[in-house]
């Protein structure tokens, strides 16, 4: 099992983005507003306010999606997303990575 985590810049892809999960049987996900580091300095330390188009250009937050998946619905996953949102290499779209899981507690049986 993995954690996936998906960092999507582009929030106007993410109901489009959880019908990928629930395509790919992927049953869950949680949904988090996040803002990046680039952001918080931009508006907080005056030094940095020039710097902000080079940090996010005029996007305010993104939504970071957490999901518990299957080894082997990773690839898939990745697939899935950038069929929506385009390359994640492509700088904008977002960053995805995913995090080994030894125990799981509270969550359903169906992994």
């Amino acid at each position: 099992m993995k954690a996936f985590f998906l960092i999507l810049n582009k929030e106007e892809y993410l109901e489009e983005i959880l019908e990928v999960f629930l395509e790919l049987n992927i049953p869950g996900a949680t949904v988090i507003d996040s803002i990046g580091m680039g952001t918080i300095l931009a508006k907080d330390i005056p030094i940095f306010a020039g710097f902000r188009h080079v940090f996010q250009g005029s996007r305010s937050g993104n939504k970071t999606i957490i999901s518990i998946i299957p080894d082997e619905l990773v690839e898939p996953t990745i697939l899935a997303i950038e069929q929506v949102i385009g390359p994640l290499t492509s700088p904008g779209n977002g960053l995805a990575f995913t995090v080994a899981v030894q125990d799981l507690f509270g969550l359903r049986e169906a992994l």
